[in-house]
């Protein structure tokens, strides 16, 4: 944070040069985020903020990386949180933290400790409808064919969600998947209530027109 040293004998000039030295410390921690917005599939991609020390990374597999990148120390490992289909990550991060090493780049470091490649960002829209029509948690336009899925093998997306800020798409039978795994879901009837995974917008999907094949 920005800290003004002021004195009776100050001047507009010693303001000046007070911040332009902390706008030159903050450069490494903007690159950081720049390489992160640039290299991995952030949540809220299109409007990321220099504001923030905090990015959600999709990690793949309805998961997603919660990461605070230290201002004072950019490079460093940071604090990490998981949420969703962790898949173990969350215990292969606490084993291999201790490999993070200043020499990579953020980006390769969380590949590097997590043993995986990580989602890179997809052109998701359409140049002229800037309508997605990948999947925002599979990252596929179509689903697998796979009979197991029925009537919904091989379909493609058709769940968008309605704040017109954000218009991501998705298979309904991934946001179930994903509604199910946060515990903020709530569920009447047949249909479950939460919210984007992007956006946080409330959504809404009707459970029995989602059901796989048994």
């Amino acid at each position: 944070m920005f800290a003004l040293e002021w004195s009776t004998s100050s001047r507009l000039k010693h303001v000046m040069h007070q911040f332009q030295k902390h706008l030159d410390n903050l450069q490494g921690f903007w690159s950081v985020l720049d390489d992160i917005d640039k290299s991995l599939c952030v949540v809220d991609a299109k409007q990321p903020s220099r504001a923030s020390s905090v990015r959600r990374i999709h990690a793949g597999n309805d998961c997603i990386l919660i990461v605070h990148i230290n201002f004072n120390d950019p490079k460093s490992l940071p604090e990490c949180r998981f949420i969703g289909h962790m898949n173990n990550l969350h215990m292969i991060w606490r084993r291999n933290s201790k490999k993070w090493s200043m020499e990579k780049s953020f980006p390769e470091n969380l590949e590097y400790v997590l043993g995986t490649e990580l989602p890179r960002p997809q052109g998701l829209y359409d140049e002229n409808d800037h309508h997605q029509v990948d999947c925002g948690i599979c990252y596929s336009q179509f689903l697998p064919t796979d009979e197991e899925l029925g009537a919904r093998s091989g379909t493609r997306t058709d769940y968008t969600c309605e704040n017109m800020s954000c218009n991501k798409s998705f298979h309904s039978l991934c946001l179930t998947d994903w509604l199910r795994s946060i515990t903020t879901t709530r569920q009447s009837f047949d249909v479950l209530f939460g919210n984007c995974p992007y956006c946080s917008d409330p959504v809404a999907v009707k459970i029995n027109s989602v059901n796989r094949v048994n």
